[in-house]
Parts: structure tokens; C-alpha cells; sequence
């Protein structure tokens, strides 16, 4: 079959070409609506700017098929082989892509909104820019993969393989992290507001000048991660690991570090206006003109703690039964 018959069944009102053999076919702009193509070959079709919303592209072979801005929401891609595809600039919204074949497929910019991707294998992936919002990317392998740009607010992400990620300037407001391990991983400009990142281990991890307002980062291992600029305003650290974590310029007001673990981390010119401190250990750190008024520090330990350029901000904190830099005991 060639592209001048199919388009004629179609327009016949035919809709069942599955197995059909349209391999390097001329489908540029056709309106496929609909269309049945489950287990056809389609490897190296021209299939950009097609409309195929709602079409049955199950076990379909796509290899090197050419998808760019097709326009594929609410199509079922189940066991599709897309190895090698362009997608770049497609519509996929609210389609079924569990046991589809991605590898190598180009997928910047794509729109993947409240698609069901899983078990999907995009390690390695180039995700710049994609559009994963609300999606289910449950079990779904994307290590390595670069989702810089991304929007993942509302995705499922549980069960998925995170190793080695990019997601720099990435947005995952809302976003179900828990227990989640992004060791290392850079999170930089990222906006995480909301975000429920208890328990996980984020040792390392870069969060410079992210977002990170009213997340929950409760009992979080973040030693040594970078979150220099970062804004925490509201955010739940009770508990957490912040041992030599840079938060330098941070904004952690009335954030809750309650227990936290501050011990030689750099907390100069951090605002901790109205956060919450009580019984934290903040020995070594540096307070080097930080923001204190209002912090409640009431039995925490500042033992070996600097404080140099803030000695005008300490009576404005509460410090009652706190351990003071030189080890005496605060009133």
C-alpha cells in the first residue's frame, strides 16, 4: 500500500489498516484520525504534523519514523517500537505508551501531558524541555537521561530510576519525591514547591537557587548538598542532615529545622527570620551575617559556631537553654 491509496480508503471512511506496510511512505499533514495502524510497519514514514489523535499505533514498527509535531493525543503506542524516532515537538497528551521502545528516539519538546509512560526505558534520554506534567512515569527507567527544562509537576514518579538525572531548571512542584535517591544529581533553578522529599537521600545534590517553598525535606539526608540561594521559606526540615550543607544567601525563613543536623554548615548571609531551631546542632557553622530576628534556637547547640557580623541579630532571637559558641549555657 502507498500513501495515495491509503489516503484514499481513508477518505472512503476506512479506518482499519492494521499490519499494513507503509515503510518510508509520504504522510506529511494527513489527517488520520482515528486510524487503526496497530502492528503496521511504518519504519522511516514521514509522519510529521500528521493527525493521528485517538489513532492505534500498537505494536506499531516506527523505526527512524519521522513524528515531528504530529499531533498524537489520546493514542495508544503500546508495545510501539519508536527506536531512533523524531518526536521532536509532538502532541502526545493523555496517550498509552507503556512497552513502547524509545531508545534513541529524539524527544525535545515533546508534550507528554498526563501520558502513561510506565515502565518506559528512557535512560540516557535527551528530555530537554519535555512536557511529562501529571504523567505516570511509575517504574520508569530514566537514568542518565537530561530532563533539564522539563515539566514534571504532578508526574508519578514512583519506582523510577532517577540515577545520575539532569533536571537543572526543572519543574516539579507538588511533585511525590519520597524516599527518592538523587545523590549528587543537579537540581539547580529547579521549582520543587510542595514537593515531598521525606527520607530521601539528597547527599551532595545541587539545589542552588532552587525552589523549594513549603516542601516537606522532614528527616532528608542533604549533607554537604548545595543549597546556596535556595528559597525554603515554610519549608519542613525537621530532623534532616544539613551537615557542611551550603546555605549561603539561603532563604530558610519560617522554615521548621527543628532537630535538624546544622553542624559546619555555611549559613552566611542566610535569612532564618521566624524559623524554627529548637534543639538543633549547629556546631561550626557559619552565621556570618545571617538574619536571626525571631529564630527560635531554644535548646540548640552552637558550639564552635561563628558569629562574627551578627552579633546585632542574636537578641533578636530566642535562645533560652541554648549552647553558646564559647560552650556556656544561655539563660
Amino acid at each position: 500500500m502507498d500513501a495515495n491509496e491509503l489516503l484514499r480508503r481513508y477518505a472512503a471512511g476506512e479506518r482499519d489498516f492494521s499490519g499494513a506496510n507503509l515503510i518510508g511512505a509520504n504522510l506529511e499533514s494527513a489527517q488520520l484520525l482515528g486510524a487503526n495502524f496497530s502492528g503496521a510497519y511504518l519504519a522511516a514514514t514521514n509522519l510529521s504534523r500528521a493527525h493521528l489523535t485517538g489513532a492505534n499505533l500498537s505494536g506499531a514498527f516506527l523505526h527512524r519514523a519521522d513524528l515531528r509535531f504530529a499531533k498524537l493525543n489520546e493514542a495508544i503506542l503500546t508495545n510501539a517500537d519508536l527506536t531512533k524516532a523524531n518526536l521532536q515537538g509532538a502532541f502526545i497528551v493523555k496517550s498509552v505508551l507503556t512497552g513502547a521502545k524509545l531508545s534513541g528516539a529524539i524527544m525535545t519538546a515533546v508534550n507528554l501531558r498526563l501520558a502513561n509512560l510506565q515502565g518506559v526505558n528512557l535512560c540516557g534520554a535527551d528530555l530537554r524541555g519535555i512536557n511529562f506534567r501529571s504523567a505516570n512515569l511509575v517504574d520508569a527507567n530514566l537514568n542518565w537521561a537530561n530532563l533539564t527544562g522539563a515539566r514534571l509537576s504532578g508526574a508519578q514518579l514512583r519506582g523510577a530510576l532517577l540515577n545520575g538525572i539532569k533536571l537543572s531548571k526543572a519543574f516539579l512542584n507538588g511533585v511525590d519525591l519520597n524516599s527518592v535517591d538523587l545523590d549528587g544529581v543537579n537540581l539547580s533553578e529547579s521549582k520543587l514547591s510542595g514537593a515531598n522529599l521525606s527520607g530521601a537521600n539528597l547527599s551532595a545534590t545541587n539545589f542552588s537557587n532552587a525552589q523549594l517553598r513549603v516542601s516537606i525535606l522532614a528527616r532528608t539526608n542533604l549533607h554537604a548538598s548545595n543549597l546556596s540561594g535556595a528559597n525554603l521559606t515554610k519549608a519542613d526540615l525537621c530532623e534532616a542532615n544539613l551537615s557542611k550543607a551550603d546555605l549561603s544567601s539561603a532563604d530558610m525563613s519560617k522554615a521548621d529545622l527543628t532537630g535538624a543536623n546544622l553542624n559546619m554548615a555555611d549559613l552566611s548571609d542566610a535569612d532564618l527570620s521566624n524559623a524554627c531551631l529548637r534543639q538543633a546542632y549547629l556546631w561550626g557553622a557559619n552565621f556570618n551575617v545571617a538574619a536571626m530576628r525571631g529564630a527560635d534556637l531554644t535548646g540548640a547547640s552552637l558550639r564552635g559556631a561563628y558569629i562574627e557580623g551578627t552579633e546585632a541579630h542574636w537578641p533578636q532571637a530566642i535562645l533560652t537553654g541554648a549552647t553558646m559558641p564559647d560552650g556556656s549555657r544561655h539563660n
